[in-house]
């Protein structure tokens, strides 16, 4: 690649998705998308960019998506803004600012799209990431906890994936947290660790669980666990959520080490492993935010939620040797026009805009390509069915339709053409 080339490329760490690999991507999106409106989501679009005190609140400050990931710079008046790195604290910020949390709940919303972190570029860890999300806010209730997780779990299956693994905790509420983060407290001090660390214990010391170097998860091997010192609420509430995915068939490993990357989980928490990906093995994740709301000056209403990550779930399907076709985005158009000739080339842009306009995905040949140079076209857009029209069929008003997969050709009248293509299909 050239010096001029370089200038132009994307920048370091955001992924393009180019055909045919846009593919396989927008597979991921749209499952993950339909399987939560199939559970009663609806949409929420949301700024790519908010306050920064959102995240600083909302997210953590000790948390090193706060500390260390995001993109936060000053707009032309002055104010510090963020490109959000999360989607929770923007869906609280809205459902507070728009009073949704006044009507009937609990409130179940879906969005997706970019975040943003300034992180290591790797292998499915990017700087642009993308994420389909939920949020299902307002009830405290332990079914709501397993229907979610149960949502995430059902929207890999979807895609055809079989390689991950459900890992599962409970965090606690406030109250048992506070009792828990005295005994760690206590344990980590006796522990040979580097004064950042040190620091990181006094202020959050569930973060120094999840610290992944082996010098410091070896002295840690043997800290005391949340989940031995869940009060009897908590320890109910996780039970039942345990037992209403045993129900539902949903498997999962008890993780008690489990630590998620941002501040506000409490309660029940999960992370969905893909070991096929190597050290980026997240493929998704998320939990309950008891306390997250109020937090940001609305009600004390709780709530519970995930984000899935699409480039690594993209990735997870490579690994499973899944590919597009399998998941039904095979095909680019389902009907492929070929003119040959003169006039047919005028005639077929009417009889594809005909078909367009009767649900029928189509397309087709430009620039006057000859039959051999016009099939291949029809080839690469993976279609069904070619169109062929030339001056036989153009005297008879009839158009020859070729099925590429059957290999058969039979002629069809053109006022019947959509009617039988849509049979077919």
């Amino acid at each position: 690649m050239s010096d001029k080339q370089l200038q132009h490329a994307a920048p370091k760490g955001v992924p393009d998705y180019v055909p045919p690999e846009s593919a396989p991507f927008l597979a991921v999106r749209d499952t993950f998308i339909r399987q939560a409106h199939l559970a009663g989501f609806e949409h929420i679009e949301l700024p790519v960019f908010e306050d920064t005190e959102l995240f600083a609140r909302g997210v953590g400050e000790s948390t090193d998506v706060v500390t260390k990931e995001m993109y936060t710079f000053a707009d032309r008046g002055g104010r510090s803004v963020t490109l959000r790195p999360e989607g929770t604290a923007g869906v609280m910020r809205a459902v507070i600012q728009h009073n949704l949390d006044r009507g009937q709940l609990p409130i179940k919303l879906n969005y997706a799209g970019p975040f943003f972190r300034y992180e290591r570029p790797q292998a499915g860890r990017y700087r642009q990431l993308q994420q389909v999300g939920v949020e299902a806010i307002g009830v405290d209730d332990p079914a709501l906890d397993a229907e979610v997780v149960a949502l995430a779990d059902r929207s890999y299956r979807a895609l055809g994936l079989r390689g991950f693994r459900l890992e599962l905790t409970s965090l606690g509420c406030a109250t048992c947290r506070a009792r828990y983060r005295v005994v760690l407290q206590e344990f980590l001090s006796g522990l040979d660790l580097d004064e950042e660390t040190r620091r990181r214990a006094e202020l959050n010391p569930l973060r120094v669980l999840d610290d992944k170097r082996p010098e410091v998860r070896e002295q840690t091997e043997s800290a005391p666990l949340m989940l031995d010192y869940l009060c009897d609420e908590c320890a109910e509430h996780f039970a039942e959520v345990r037992r209403l995915l045993d129900a539902m068939g949903v498997a999962y490993q008890l993780a008690p080490r489990l630590v998620r990357g941002l501040d506000y989980y409490t309660r029940t928490t999960f992370e969905f492993v893909h070991d096929g990906l190597g050290a980026q093995s997240g493929i998704g994740g998320g939990g309950r935010y008891d306390g997250l709301m109020a937090q940001l000056g609305g009600q004390n209403l709780g709530g519970i939620g995930y984000g899935l990550g699409v480039d690594r779930t993209v990735l997870a399907l490579k690994a499973e040797g899944i590919d597009a076709a399998v998941l039904g985005v095979g095909r680019r158009v389902d009907v492929y026009g070929v003119p040959l000739g003169a006039m047919a080339r005028a005639e077929m842009p009417v009889i594809i805009n005909g078909l367009r306009a009767a649900g029928i995905s189509a397309d087709m040949a430009f620039g006057g390509r000859g039959l051999k140079g016009a099939m291949k076209g029809a080839d690469r857009a993976r279609a069904r069915f070619a169109l062929l029209l030339g001056e036989e069929e153009l005297s008879q008003g009839s158009v020859a339709v070729r099925d590429l997969d059957a290999r058969a050709q039979t002629s069809v009248p053109r006022e019947g053409l959509v009617e039988f293509l849509a049979g077919q299909l």
